[in-house]
């Protein structure tokens, strides 16, 4: 008998796993995704339909600023400007020749026409005074002198006409609408010099050339985008947060930045902007869009690269602490098993900070207790069984 107790006695011990409060730094973090975006951006559009004529930089290549990157083909804005040029010579000379009352061939036929009218005019006169005298001698007729008169006053009109029509040949609304001709074929000027300057693409500034989509010789439609250049040490990476997370979210929290692309290598920045409203993200996330300056950028993440970004909401440095499995909840209680001797007991606690791994122990338990985490038969755990530690 003595025998078959012992035996069900050591049977009886639930073999578990266990480990010891201790303390700890805790820290609560949020995953999420994000996009790569350069604070200095440049992406050139063609000025033009048009052909490529030339590509001075690669991919990866540093510029500096004003440095040549693109040249289009010339042709068709050589032709463009040219074309815009003369239209507004001819718009100017228009209104050259308005504001002097015509041409140099008008105004010389003009004043030849006044002269003769004038001369006409003289010759009246003197006909008029020669009948006027006969009349006074009885050699010529009052009718005779009045058919002078008559032909005199008609010649004067006649100069007094052709005056009134060379000073006023060009009206003021004449005169206003060929001045609106010139300053629009001023700024048609202006455009086709700005489109003949976009065939020579510069960097605005100094940067790492990211995207060079096009080749020489290649015909390209207008707005195209020919080559992208960016400043990567100033970066930032707008993230999407699934709705729920958002709320623990605050400016300078500070955040870890994973690339898949180099899996090794990792970047640090802080919140700069938290989300201020909720979209639809990929057609089925609700997400907030969250800003994300990159602190110790080195070249090495490209723009609009994909990467997962990790936020550290909360940190408590030096708390008591044990693993998740270890913790028991029912209903709004928290409780952990001791282990007392061979003995569980079931102990309440009050729990704080909690990540994936562990969690922290405001009160219920001290430094260096022992605490059971599983069975390792996957027996359930109960107050009072007896256990042994597995080692």
């Amino acid at each position: 008998m003595v025998l078959v107790f012992y035996i069900r006695s050591q049977h009886s011990l639930v073999e578990v796993t266990a480990a010891r409060v201790e303390p700890q730094t805790l820290t609560q973090t949020k995953e999420a995704n994000g996009r790569v975006e350069p604070l200095e951006n440049y992406s050139a559009p063609a000025p033009g339909p048009g052909t490529v004529a030339k590509v001075f930089v690669k991919v990866g290549q540093e510029v500096q600023a004003g440095q040549e990157l693109v040249q289009m083909d010339d042709t068709d804005a050589r032709k463009e400007l040219a074309t815009a040029e003369a239209s507004l010579e001819s718009s100017r000379l228009a209104l050259q020749t308005a504001q002097q009352g015509g041409t140099a061939v008008e105004r010389v036929a003009s004043t030849a026409d006044i002269d003769a009218a004038k001369a006409q005019v003289q010759q009246e006169t003197n006909s008029l005074a020669a009948l006027e005298k006969l009349q006074a001698q009885g050699a010529a007729s009052a009718n005779e002198v009045a058919q002078a008169q008559h032909q005199l006053t008609a010649a004067q009109a006649k100069v007094n006409e052709l005056q009134a029509t060379k000073g006023a040949r060009y009206s003021a609304d004449d005169l206003r609408a060929q001045r609106a001709m010139v300053a629009q074929a001023q700024a048609g000027v202006e455009a086709a010099k700005s489109a003949y300057a976009g065939v020579d693409i510069h960097a605005p500034f100094a940067g790492t050339v990211y995207a060079v989509p096009v080749t020489p010789y290649q015909f390209v439609p207008a707005g195209e985008t020919l080559v992208q250049v960016a400043n990567l040490k100033k970066l930032q990476i707008r993230a999407y947060f699934d709705e729920p997370e958002i709320g623990q979210l605050k400016i300078g929290q500070k955040v870890s930045i994973a690339w898949q692309a180099k899996p090794n290598q990792f970047w640090h920045g802080h919140i700069v902007e938290v989300p201020t409203t909720i979209i639809t993200y990929g057609g089925t996330r609700n997400v907030g869009e969250c800003l994300i300056s990159v602190d110790d950028p080195d070249g090495a993440l490209l723009p609009n690269t994909n990467v997962t970004v990790t936020v550290t909401e909360l940190k408590h440095e030096n708390v008591l602490s044990l693993p998740r499995e270890a913790l028991h909840t029912k209903g709004m209680s928290n409780y952990v098993f001791r282990i007392v001797g061979d003995r569980l007991v079931k102990t309440p606690v009050m729990v704080g900070l909690s990540n994936n791994e562990r969690f922290e122990i405001t009160s219920g338990l001290g430094a260096g207790e022992l605490v059971a985490l599983g069975s390792v038969t996957e027996e359930e755990l109960n107050d009072g069984l007896r256990v042994k530690v597995h080692r």
